[in-house]
């Protein structure tokens, strides 16, 4: 069953199947945003961060391929998983939306209880990553412990002393880990997308919190050329 509190966001232009979806879905206790048009799902995605999208390829205007590499792109929307929706079945549209970064690829017409069972499994891998939910306030990563609310990190049961800025760093790349980010995303993620930061500065920051971290500060990654991430996967022990 659905967690509490967990939002399908459907992005179709085609009304009959948005509202059977929506029918079918919250009868299996998921909440449902509709969507007409791709321009209008990249705004509902920002501003509501649902916990799945089903997205329809063929729309008018900002069309799936588009909306997806958008979402992909944006640090508020990255971490979203995604099933893209589409009669068009050949192999290589599928290869073209799971290589942009959709989770799954499902033909039309589907039945409403294979696309449920679809949406499971997507959110179900997610949760087996152990990737930290949006609307949690405290999770674990690497053994790393994070409480948003006390405002603490503690790596390995010790307690580490953040700024606010690099408390905020560590707690955007650990909910988003595996996701590379440039500098200008992370200062948009964290500080505001018109703040007046230069890109050295994050450098500065980064240093500074893998110092701090210690032998953690290794999971968070230096991708040449791009920028940062925290690592998804767990470190051997050598």
């Amino acid at each position: 069953m659905p967690q509490l509190g967990e939002t399908v966001l459907i992005i179709d232009d085609e009304q009959y199947i948005r509202e059977l979806l929506e029918y079918n879905l919250e009868k299996e206790g998921y909440s449902v945003i509709p969507a007409a048009s791709g321009e209008e799902g990249l705004d509902l995605a920002r501003r509501n961060h649902p916990a799945l999208i089903i997205l329809d390829l063929m729309l008018p205007g900002i069309d799936g391929i588009d909306v997806c590499r958008r979402l992909k792109k944006d640090p508020r929307t990255a971490d979203i998983p995604i099933i893209m929706a589409s009669a068009k079945g050949e192999d290589a549209d599928i290869v073209v939306g799971l290589e942009i970064g959709a989770d799954d690829y499902i033909t039309k017409p589907f039945s409403p209880r294979v696309m449920g069972a679809r949406i499971r499994a997507v959110l179900r891998r997610k949760d087996q990553k152990g990737l930290p939910r949006e609307n949690e306030s405290s999770f674990s990563i690497h053994g790393i412990s994070v409480d948003t609310k006390r405002h603490q990190v503690h790596c390995g049961g010790d307690h580490v002393n953040l700024s606010v800025t690099e408390f905020s760093i560590l707690e955007f790349l650990a909910r988003n880990a595996g996701w590379v980010f440039s500098r200008n995303q992370i200062i948009g993620a964290v500080k505001g997308e018109s703040y007046p930061v230069t890109e050295r500065a994050v450098d500065v920051q980064i240093l500074g919190l893998r110092k701090k971290l210690g032998d953690y500060g290794r999971y968070i990654e230096t991708i040449r050329g791009v920028g940062y991430r925290m690592r998804e996967e767990s470190i051997p022990s050598s």
